[in-house]
């Protein structure tokens, strides 16, 4: 069974030269059905020999050759994200997975059981498939590769000076796109189901899920294999890279990056930064725009890292929070004082300190009040200062964003740089009906 099952895979092996367009072109067969096929043959050699011994021996010194496939993109790009998932427990057969996965893009592969079942596909919208897949059972791993921003690596670098941040970077989708900025998502989970932060999950989509879910969400860090990825996939075609990242002291993000930045700095010979914004949100977002900015008008490496301590220090963000429920279900809050806070009417103003730990840096009796502290607050601190700019942010409550859009225009005569629903990594604390400005001063 094992050698005509060999057969077979050979065959199906050579046969993925044509199943897509870039293994076509290159002439070479898949690399990971070529593992899978190499992988069977060491079990029909042991099968044949069972002397695990010379096997550990002939294999130290054997080699595999795996064809090498050159970053080679189609001309045109139809579905951006190259997506995969395990789903545990699946309740759709394999045609109404199928059916399902076909609706929001090509390459579709389903493998596995009903048990677990691994899906691939290539699509434009991995948070609006994989909302329709949490009916299909526990989505246990994702993974969503931007294939345009991987094309734009290798062909279509607009300066030398790679750009990273992570998904708590609260910008309008158009500047990652403009400034070709580098985002590594944050893990989200509902229980047993893992998302990956602004990809497979929006914010829009976390706020309504916030409240129908019985389990709280939790997050969890990026870790170092995904920078070393990154990083590894930049250094080959950047000259150097600068990764900005929320707060140390509110996610170990900054350290995974630092980590793994420290080692393909090494090994490429090229400088890889890793700065610790002391910041989250909209005001990681104006760092990271005021440092594309530089990027943009051609700035060295060394003069943009010295920049950014002054626009670390020059960065406010400040929360106004409509409830402290979340607060409560969240654990940060206890019982007792989110009920006697509720009773009060109590609403808090939530910010971050200097060294970037998360405090209460005021409050009042309505969200209205602490709406109006918060201005104050911006007015007296900017007095004899320019405001750069500033974002609005919201947790699914555009009547306070507008509020404060339109209190900002007044003050600073300008149009905020982005009004967009706030980082879950805030709102899952914050909770729904928070509202936020992040500015800059100059």
């Amino acid at each position: 069974l094992m050698m005509s099952s060999h057969e077979i895979l050979k065959k199906s092996l050579q046969e993925t030269r044509t199943k897509l367009a870039v293994l076509e072109k290159n002439n070479v067969v898949d690399a990971g059905a070529k593992g899978f096929v190499v992988f069977i043959e060491g079990i029909i050699e042991f099968i044949n020999k069972r002397n695990i011994k010379e096997m550990i021996m002939a294999g130290a010194a054997a080699t595999v050759d795996l064809q090498k496939i050159e970053e080679t993109f189609p001309e045109v790009i139809e579905f951006r994200y190259c997506t995969e998932a395990v789903i545990n427990d699946c309740r759709y057969d394999k045609k109404m997975l199928s059916d399902t996965l076909g609706k929001f893009g090509d390459s579709v592969v389903i493998a596995g059981s009903d048990k677990i079942r691994r899906i691939h596909i290539h699509t434009n919208e991995p948070a609006e498939l994989f909302k329709d897949l949490r009916k299909a059972g526990t989505i246990t791993f994702q993974k969503a590769d931007d294939m345009i921003r991987h094309y734009e690596t290798a062909n279509e670098r607009r300066w030398n000076i790679a750009l990273v941040t992570d998904s708590t970077c609260d910008l309008s989708k158009e500047f990652f796109d403009h400034y070709q900025i580098n985002m590594a998502p944050i893990n989200i989970s509902f229980g047993e189901n893992h998302y990956l932060d602004k990809v497979t999950i929006h914010p829009e989509q976390f706020y309504s899920l916030l409240d129908e879910s019985e389990e709280y969400p939790k997050s969890s860090q990026v870790n170092e294999n995904t920078f070393i990825n990154m990083y590894s996939h930049l250094a080959s075609h950047y000259d150097s890279v600068i990764a900005i990242h929320l707060s140390e002291k509110l996610s170990g993000t900054f350290f995974s990056s630092q980590k793994a930045a420290e080692k393909i700095s090494r090994e490429f010979g090229k400088p890889i930064i890793v700065i610790n914004s002391r910041n989250l949100s909209g005001a990681l977002g104006l760092i990271v725009l005021r440092t594309a900015k530089a990027i943009e008008a051609g700035k060295s490496h060394d003069e943009i890292v010295a920049m950014t301590e002054k626009w670390i220090k020059n960065a406010r963000i400040l929360v106004s929070v409509k409830t402290l429920k979340y607060l409560v279900r969240g654990g940060r809050v206890s019982h007792v004082k989110g009920w006697i806070a509720s009773l009060l009417n109590i609403n808090p103003i939530v910010s971050v300190d200097e060294t970037g730990k998360s405090i209460v840096f005021d409050k009042a009796f309505s969200q209205k009040a602490n709406m109006q502290k918060v201005m104050n607050h911006i007015k007296k601190t900017g007095e004899g200062k320019t405001i750069w700019n500033y974002i609005v942010l919201h947790a699914s409550n555009e009547a306070a964003a507008d509020w404060y859009t339109e209190e900002m225009e007044k003050l600073t005569s300008l149009k905020p740089v982005s009004v967009v629903n706030i980082s879950p990594v805030v709102g899952l604390n914050a909770g729904i009906g928070a509202a936020s400005v992040a500015l800059m001063f100059e």
